[in-house]
Formats: C-alpha cells, sequence, structure tokens
C-alpha cells in the first residue's frame, strides 16, 4: 500500500509521476508531445474495409492531377513559343516533335559503274575503296566492295611498281582462301596460275575445276627428269636461228643449276666451281650425241663421267693422265651416285611422268604425298618443280616474242613459304631471284608464311637477310590476324599506325567460348588489312561462297569417321557440275551438289 492510498500525504523522497499533466489529457491533446491528434475521420489512411476512401485522401489526389494538368499546359505553351513563325529554324527545333520537317530515314545507297549510274550524276559518288582488280570482299568501316590483286594493281591501276604479295598471319584465319580467291579470278582474265609446290594440298581442286593441269611428285606417283629440257627445249627448236640459239644457252643453264642444286642438297654444301664446269661438259657433250626431240636422263650422265670423253676431260686439266682425272671427277661420281642411289633416286631418275602443258589455263604441281620428315626430297621437288614452272614461262615469252603466239601472263603461288625455306638454302636464293625479276618475266607471285619470325629460323645470316628482304621488296602486303609484338616488328618494315597495330591483333584473339559446342570461329577468320606503301590500310572482310568453301578446305583430315567418303562424294559431284559449265541458279539452293549448310 502506498502513501497515498493511505491516505496520509507522500513520503519524502517520492516523485509524483502524474506531476504536471493538465486535467482531461487523454484527450485530443497529449501533455509529452502537445500535438493535435485528428479526428478519426479526418486521419489520412489506405483503403478502408469497405473500399471507400477517406476525403483527405480524395483531396490530395485531386491536388495532384491538378498540378500534372498545369505542368502540361506549361510544355504545350513553351512548344508553342518554340514553333512560332518566326523562331522556328529551316531544319527544325530541337524539341521533341517540333520542327517544320518531320524525321526522315536514311537514304538506300547503292554502287554502280559510272555507265550504269551516268544519269544519276551529280548524285552518285565513289567510295574511295579500289575497284580494280578480283573483287576480295568489302571494305569492314565503309561496306564498300574492295577489288584488288598483284597483277591488276600492278599492269592496270599502277597502285604498286612490284607485282607481289607478300600475306602473314596466324594459322587458320584464311589465307589461303583469300589466295585462291585471287587465282580463281586472275584465270576468268586469262592469267594462267601456277602452283609451284603445293605442300597441302590446297590449290589442287580448284585448278581442277578451271579445267587446268595437276601433276603429282612422290615416290611411287611420279617422277620428273631434271635433265629434261621440258617446254623451253621444244620453243627452242621450233623457233630456231639467234633467238632459238639464245634460248637452248638459257635451257643448258636451267639444267645445270638444277643438277647443282640436287647435288647440293645430298652434300649439304654447295659443289665447287670445277666440279660445275666438269657437269657442264657432260651436259653438253649427252646433248650433241642425242637425237633432237629426245631427252637424256642421270644414269646416262654418269655413263659420260664414267668414260671421260676428251671435251670433258678437257676441263679437269688432266694431261692425259688417268690418275689426274680420276682424283677430279670422283668426289662429283660418288655424289651422283648418292642420288641415284639414295632417297632422290626414285623421283628423279627416271623419266618425266607428266609434262607441264604450255596452253594450260591453270597448272599445279602436287608435292603433298612427301613425308613432313622428308626434308631433301621436299626441297629437291620445290627445285624442280621452280625450274620446270619458269622454264615453261620463259618459253611461252620466248613464243610471243617471235609472234608465233599470244602474249599469256602468269600468277604464281608459294604458299607455306617457312618449310621450302628451311628445306634447303638454293630455294632461298632462287625465291630471291623470282621477287627481284618478277616484272621482266611477266608473272606476279604471291608468299604466304605466318610470321616474320619464319626467316630468323634459317641456319645461315645470309639466306635470314635474303627472306626478310621479301616483305620489303613486295608490293602488297595482307595481314591477318598476329599478335601486338609481331605486328610492331613488321611495324618497322611495312609502316603501321597505332590504330592499325591494333585492330590486325584483335584479329587474333581466339574463339568465344560455344554454349552448345557449335562451330564458334574466330573473330579474325576472313579479315585481312591490304598496305601498299605508305598509304593507309584497307581493312576487308571476305565471304566466300558454297563452292568455294568446298573446293578450298584446308581441315579434310579434321572429318569424322562416316563423313569422308559424302564429303569426297559431294566434291566429286561438285566439280563434275563446274568443269561442266551447269552451275544451277543462284536461288535454287537445293539443286546445288553440295548442301551450303553442310560442316
Amino acid at each position: 500500500m502506498t502513501a497515498a492510498a493511505s491516505g496520509s500525504g507522500p513520503r519524502p523522497g517520492v516523485r509524483e509521476l502524474a506531476a504536471g499533466w493538465p486535467f482531461g489529457a487523454s484527450g485530443a491533446k497529449t501533455a509529452l508531445s502537445d500535438l493535435d491528434v485528428p479526428k478519426e475521420e479526418a486521419q489520412f489512411r489506405e483503403l478502408d474495409e469497405t473500399g471507400e476512401q477517406t476525403a483527405r485522401a480524395v483531396r490530395n489526389a485531386r491536388r495532384r492531377q491538378a498540378e500534372a494538368e498545369a505542368a502540361e499546359r506549361r510544355h504545350a505553351r513553351r512548344l508553342a513559343r518554340a514553333n512560332r513563325e518566326d523562331s522556328v529554324p529551316s531544319r527544325g527545333s530541337y524539341a521533341p516533335g517540333g520542327g517544320r520537317v518531320a524525321p526522315l530515314d536514311s537514304p538506300a545507297m547503292w554502287r554502280a559503274t559510272t555507265v550504269q549510274a551516268c544519269g544519276l550524276w551529280p548524285f552518285a559518288s565513289g567510295s574511295g575503296a579500289p575497284m580494280t582488280g578480283v573483287p576480295l570482299g568489302q571494305h569492314i568501316s565503309t561496306g564498300a566492295t574492295v577489288c584488288g590483286d598483284p597483277l591488276n594493281w600492278f599492269t592496270r591501276a599502277r597502285y604498286i611498281s612490284n607485282p607481289s604479295l607478300f600475306m602473314l598471319g596466324m594459322p587458320g584465319l584464311g589465307k589461303s582462301t583469300l589466295i585462291n580467291r585471287m587465282l580463281i579470278g586472275l584465270a576468268a582474265q586469262g592469267v594462267v596460275p601456277l602452283v609451284l609446290g603445293d605442300l597441302k594440298p590446297d590449290y589442287v581442286d580448284t585448278v581442277r575445276a578451271l579445267g587446268g593441269q595437276v601433276i603429282s611428285i612422290a615416290r611411287g606417283v611420279g617422277g620428273l627428269n631434271v635433265l629434261d629440257p621440258g617446254a623451253m627445249g621444244a620453243v627452242a627448236a621450233k623457233i630456231g636461228g639467234a633467238a632459238g640459239q639464245v634460248l637452248a644457252a638459257e635451257t643448258h643453264g636451267r639444267v645445270l643449276n638444277m643438277v647443282a642444286a640436287l647435288l647440293t642438297i645430298v652434300r649439304g654444301r654447295p659443289i665447287s666451281d670445277h666440279e660445275q664446269s666438269v657437269l657442264s661438259a657432260c651436259l653438253r657433250h649427252l646433248r650433241e650425241r642425242t637425237p633432237q626431240g629426245h631427252t637424256f636422263r642421270l644414269p646416262q650422265l654418269l655413263s659420260v663421267l664414267e668414260e671421260g670423253p676428251p671435251d670433258v676431260r678437257q676441263v679437269t686439266l688432266d694431261r692425259g693422265q688417268e690418275s689426274r682425272y680420276r682424283d677430279a671427277v670422283d668426289p662429283l661420281h660418288r655424289s651422283l651416285l648418292g642420288i641415284l642411289d639414295g632417297p632422290l633416286g626414285d623421283t628423279f631418275a627416271a623419266e618425266t611422268s607428266t609434262h607441264v602443258d604450255p596452253d594450260a589455263t591453270a597448272v599445279c604441281i602436287d608435292i603433298s604425298r612427301i613425308g613432313e620428315a622428308d626434308s631433301q626430297l621436299t626441297a629437291a621437288a620445290m627445285l624442280a618443280a621452280w625450274s620446270d614452272g619458269l622454264g615453261t614461262v620463259a618459253a611461252s615469252h620466248a613464243l610471243a616474242d617471235a609472234g608465233l603466239a599470244p602474249r599469256r601472263w602468269f600468277f604464281t603461288v608459294l604458299d607455306e613459304l617457312w618449310r621450302p625455306l628451311r628445306a634447303a638454302s638454293g630455294i632461298v636464293d632462287r625465291i630471291d631471284a623470282l621477287t627481284r625479276l618478277n616484272r621482266s618475266l611477266g608473272l606476279a607471285d604471291a608468299k604466304i608464311t605466318h610470321t616474320l619470325k619464319d626467316a630468323e629460323a634459317l641456319g645461315v645470316e645470309a639466306d635470314k637477310a635474303k627472306a626478310r628482304g621479301f616483305v620489303e621488296r613486295a608490293g602488297m602486303v595482307a595481314c591477318a590476324g598476329l599478335p601486338r609484338t609481331e605486328m610492331e616488328e613488321l611495324a618497322r618494315v611495312v609502316g603501321l599506325t597505332r590504330r592499325e597495330i591494333e585492330l590486325v591483333s584483335s584479329w587474333s584473339s581466339p574463339p568465344g567460348w560455344a554454349q552448345e559446342g557449335g562451330n564458334e570461329e574466330p573473330p579474325g577468320r576472313g579479315r585481312f588489312l591490304i598496305k601498299v606503301g605508305g598509304r593507309p590500310g584497307i581493312p576487308i572482310q571476305v565471304a566466300i561462297t558454297s563452292t568455294e568453301r568446298h573446293l578450298h578446305d584446308t581441315n579434310t583430315r579434321w572429318i569424322a569417321n562416316g563423313e569422308a567418303e559424302q564429303l569426297m562424294a559431294e566434291r566429286a559431284a561438285l566439280m563434275r557440275t563446274v568443269t561442266a559449265g551447269d552451275l544451277p541458279e543462284i536461288g535454287d539452293r537445293d539443286s546445288w551438289p553440295l548442301n551450303p549448310g553442310y560442316r
């Protein structure tokens, strides 16, 4: 019991909790906060149980609606002031929906020749992309069609001073595909493509589809007689006179250089000068006693060396002594025996299985059946192919100079340049001479490799310098995707801007992770940067047709079991269709021998 309840006054030290509260504090105003508590019907709250709003909620909604209508009226008045006759610019104001001129879509862009679009002048304008040569693809930035090839840019457009192309790029980005496009386009213009040593092969099906000639060189497949004068010998006999004698002398020199190259491959070092003189005397002796129209082979050259006729002994300075003659020719004799009885004898000691046809629309010498590890045979086959092919070019020009045949131009392709460069030192010299003399030879060339570091892998410093000069002397340089370090090294030779280095470097990125395991292509496939001298580079995107895709497939060894036979049958059907010249209409997709969606 408290003190108040007992009737006695409050005890000392105890505070009265209700002291100071006004009477009736439990009413509309509280004593603690001194706030007025509104009546229940005037309080703002959500919909009650009956679904009706309070009067305060209705008033607030009306107020908000009035504010929105006022803002809309103010915006309409501003638009009216902006659209007055004296304030609207000719192209319209920047207010939403304002102005005199309504928005228009961009006009459609069309490309046409000056003959087709002459009536639209001056409304037709050029795109700035080169239009001379084989159609390659579209400009990545403008979408304009880009045309070009080393032969047309040298002869017609005069863009370059040397009809040569050097291409670099990582594997699998379409380098051979772009060259294949040039090969097809040039063949349609009457130029003769020459693939002198197809190592994969990449161009066999295309050459066959063009109606050209395919020659295979390998053990048990086909051989090449390096002592056969070939087309040059036949043309020299046909022309006759002083011009025929000049061509015959050049034929003799080519055969001599080819035999010396084979001996260099077998020995691993060049032959001496006096041995080359002995070889020249033996070849001359054989040619004098061989009937016109017949050829001789390496075993017969060895027999002449063993026999030792007077004109051969004379160059050895034997002075009538048999021992001095044997001492002079025995090293050469052993090396020739090494060719006949060694790894090269089966391929180069017999008669030529198939001669190069001077009138062929295209020629491909296929050496892909030679094993990867057989570097000696690869080098010898490459040298023999180049000797025979360039001899055919010289014979064609000799006939044209004599007025016996029309002038023909040639386009040579050397793919996978790193393999022949490492095979033998003589190939570097031959390619180096070709890049310097191709203008006088009447042929354009394309060389393909992966990086500039391929030249650094050569053993001899002189060969490295010659290989680096291929890029410096090239009229055109095409770059597929390359790492940044490689592009910076190339920029010291070609002259690339920082933007071009970044662009080509981005093309070397790997493809994304496919979500469903589909064929995800790398971002740089089919993209190239073409550089000519100090001009800005031309970035292009190459889009190939279905026929090109299946004529040129570098991944045929990665076809699953059961699909290889189907692909070969479809490719054979496509070859028959192309060579017959009865291709179906473009829109009739179902009639194509090869489904574009395959692979």
